[in-house]
Parts: structure tokens; sequence; C-alpha cells
């Protein structure tokens, strides 16, 4: 991750441009939104430029995908097809990471989205992704998992296969080259 949580005024209009020309490709995802809008609220948070500038630098191709009824807020999910490429063969979390005994990987989910600014889409929100196209057809992610299922040393993570939307469990220890996270930001 990246130490300065500022954007150069040149990396701020290249996010800028580069999340437009992507809410204006995918419309879908955001009917009734408005870019000028999002685009002004964008501008007087650059706390949430910079996450979102390292949701985009990993791979995770952020986007619009609605507003929360209550707070106003733009919710944007990692859109990408994939689990994004920057983010994978890590643990669930860092209680996970610290209990393999053998060939740990370098970071977790949790603690790494916590550093972008980020949350874990949790299994309702990846559901709800999954109605604007077809995501981790060959990957998959870890998903905000109860703290129930993780007390018993558990952890969700999603997947599409046979065109249908699959959630699963794994020891929150594993990871694999293909499985990373996906994240939301309200902004």
């Amino acid at each position: 991750m990246e130490n300065s949580k500022e954007l150069s005024p040149e990396e701020r209009d290249e996010l800028l441009r580069t999340l437009k020309t992507r809410f204006e490709k995918n419309r879908k995802r955001h009917e009734g939104l408005e870019w000028p809008q999002v685009q002004a609220k964008l501008e007087a948070s650059p706390d949430k430029l910079w996450s979102l500038h390292l949701m985009e630098s990993t791979g995770g191709e952020p986007d619009v995908v609605g507003q929360a009824s209550q707070t106003g807020d733009y919710l944007f999910y990692d859109c990408s097809a994939e689990s994004p490429k920057e983010r994978r063969s890590v643990c669930y979390d860092l209680e996970g990471l610290e209990s393999r005994k053998d060939h740990p990987p370098a970071d977790n989910a949790v603690d790494m989205a916590a550093a972008m600014g980020i949350k874990l889409l949790t299994e309702e929100q990846y559901r709800e992704l999954q109605l604007y196209g077809n995501f981790d057809m060959k990957t998959s992610s870890w998903l905000q998992t109860p703290a129930a299922i993780r007390k018993l040393g558990g952890a969700l993570f999603g997947d599409r296969r046979y065109d249908h939307v699959f959630v699963y469990h794994n020891g929150a220890q594993s990871y694999y080259a293909a499985r990373g996270f996906r994240g939301l930001l309200r902004v």
C-alpha cells in the first residue's frame, strides 16, 4: 500500500476521468444517478479519493452501484470481472495468517481492506453485485464473515460458477492464488 494518503492533482484528475468513463459505460449499475453529483462528493472527500485510487491501482475497477437511502452516500464496489489481481493469495484475517505454520502469505484481506479505507463486501452485497454481471467466474472473493462463523475458525467466500452465485466456507488461514477480496467504499 502507498504511504501518502494524498493524491497529486494529476493523479486525482486521472482517477476522476477513469471513474467517470466507467460510470458512463455501466449505467445499469446506477440508474437514476448522475455523475456531476458523484464527482462533487468525491472532490469534497480527498480521503475517499485516496481509497478509490487504491481500489483502482490494485485492479478493483471501482464503480457506483447505488446510493444509501438514509445517508445519501454513494456506494462504490469493486466491479472487476475477477477478484482484484493485486489483492489475491491472502488469508482472511490476521488471526488466520498467524495460525499458518507453513508458507504464510504476505497479508490478509481484512487488514488490507482496512489499510485501504474500505470494507469487505458482505454476502448480501456480493449477491447484489452479481445482479450487474458475471463476476468471479474464474476466481473467488473473501466476504465479511459473521462473528459466530469466524469464532469457530471459518470464513466465507463467494464465486460464480454454472450460472449460479455460490457462497462457501474455508478455514480463515487458507489462501489461494485465485482468491482475493472485493471492497465497498461509501462516499
